[in-house]
């Protein structure tokens, strides 16, 4: 099999990210055309643990990735592998999980309005699982894919959510039940309830309130006839630590009200299901950017130049004396238009990290840190103190998984899409406990600690990387 750079992941016995960033920083290989290029570091051993977590603290919940979230192939073949489902909100979605070999029936297909040709790609393809919230969906549905079996979006109250989607999806409390009555005046197939609280929740009660309506919902039905046998909760997990309510707050929360109100005989065959997105991904992921280029400006208008001609004080300004405090301007090659499109999007806060160490005396100045396009709006901060540094250098930015690859441009010809997949020799055994007969298209290359340029292959697919005899492998 030949080995893919994209489809590599490094397997070493101590995984220290900024060691693996300073060695990718200063080599070159095929997936980065100039040494200064950014990347990604993937740590997919983060994925299994987050995964060992929710299997953990959500023991009768199914989790069904949310592929908008993080679409790479390497992270969404190592969720197959591990048995998670997918949330699929369009035609080209639902096609890369199929072609990444993952199984219709692991597939929801999660967008309440959808265009005509991607539900008949979705039939076409036993894609069954489908989410509406509205009469005119309900009707198309039934022209172009009578048999799916749907699952009636319900609004709820995401006024805490960092991203809140209530204003577009869900149907209102008060109509629900006419949308239960039309899917039985259609002759089409309800089964079951979906509600989404907001990305990034920050209210755990949330949950209840959609909980207790789902329930209403439910027993309604059921009493008109329905098999309901699914209930997804919907999203909003948390995937790192700076957010003011934990993922373990929400599952208590959860798995009570689930328990206390869908714990009857009624629902002895019920399937619940989560479609978490940047639970997974966003800390899995470590982006390294490099500074392009640097301005020096003066800090803020010194009084001696309050009558000074104006040229004379712009001039002073850019290209300030010794003796004034300066502020420097550095410009990254990726910014608001690729990676960090989060700032805008997901209201994402970023903190910079530098490669280098420093000593710990050294001087900090007032500092802005701008992306490498031609807009002027491209600015990642706006303020901020550090050390002076010099172009060429790196600067890291942690928790960069959930939705910055998945929708940055390559607005000027910039456009960051390397990404260096790792995972430690601990977490590779979890990994093989999940997939003993290893993941399709994706090869383990062990990285000696002592010299990370003598790498050998040994975990091609099919045969589990725990498996191989590392006598026969190859040195790339």
């Amino acid at each position: 099999m030949k080995l893919e750079d994209g489809n590599k992941v490094e397997v070493v016995d101590s995984l220290v990210i900024s060691d693996i960033a300073r060695h990718k920083s200063a080599t070159s290989c095929l997936q980065r055309e100039d040494v200064e290029d950014g990347f990604y570091i993937c740590d997919l051993g983060d994925v299994v643990q987050k995964h060992m977590k929710w299997e953990r603290i959500f023991p009768s919940i199914e989790p069904f990735y949310a592929i908008k979230c993080n679409p790479s192939d390497v992270l969404l073949r190592t969720m197959i592998a591990m048995g998670t489902g997918f949330d699929c909100a369009s035609k080209a979605e639902i096609g890369q999980m199929l072609r990444l070999g993952a199984s219709p029936d692991r597939i929801i297909f999660a967008n309440p309005c959808k265009q005509s040709s991607h539900i008949r790609y979705a039939r076409d393809n036993g894609v069954k699982l489908m989410v509406f919230d509205n009469e005119i969906e309900l009707h198309k549905i039934r022209k172009f894919y009578p048999d799916a079996r749907l699952v009636l979006r319900t609004q709820t109250d995401d006024s805490a959510s960092v991203c809140q989607f209530s204003m577009k999806f869900g149907a209102h409390p008060d109509s629900c039940l006419k949308l239960v009555d039309t899917a039985k005046e259609l002759g089409l197939d309800l089964v079951g309830v979906s509600f989404h609280v907001g990305s990034g929740c920050q209210d755990a009660n949330a949950y209840v309130k959609a909980l207790r309506l789902a329930r209403t919902i439910f027993d309604y039905g059921i009493s008109i006839g329905f098999d309901m046998t699914l209930l997804d909760i919907g999203g909003g997990f948390p995937g790192t630590e700076s957010f003011t309510v934990s993922v373990e707050e929400i599952a208590l929360v959860v798995n009570q009200t689930v328990n206390e109100l869908f714990h009857s005989q009624n629902f002895e065959n019920l399937r619940v299901i989560a479609e978490p997105g940047r639970y997974y991904a966003a800390s899995a992921f470590t982006l390294c950017t490099n500074v392009i280029a640097k301005r020096r400006i003066a800090l803020e208008k010194q009084p001696d130049q309050e009558n000074m001609p104006v040229k004379e004080a712009i001039l002073k300004a850019i290209s300030p004396s010794a003796l004034v405090e300066p502020s420097f301007m550095y410009f990254l090659n990726d910014g608001l238009y690729g990676s960090f499109n989060c700032l805008f999007y997901d209201h994402a806060e970023v903190k910079p990290r530098l490669l280098k160490n420093r000593a710990k005396d050294a001087a900090e100045y007032t500092s802005s840190i701008w992306g490498p396009t031609c807009d002027g709006l491209d600015k990642i901060i706006d303020n901020c103190s550090l050390p002076e540094l010099e172009t060429g250098d790196w600067v890291v930015w942690k928790d960069m998984g959930a939705y910055t690859m998945a929708a940055g441009s390559a607005f000027n010809g910039f456009k960051t899409s390397t990404v260096y997949y790792t995972i430690s020799s601990e977490n590779l055994k979890l990994l093989d406990d999940y997939c003993s007969n290893g993941i399709p298209s994706v090869c383990f290359v062990y990285c000696d600690a002592k010299d990370p340029l003598a790498k050998k292959t040994f975990g091609c697919s099919p045969l589990s990387p725990l498996q191989q005899e590392l006598k026969s492998a190859t040195i790339l």
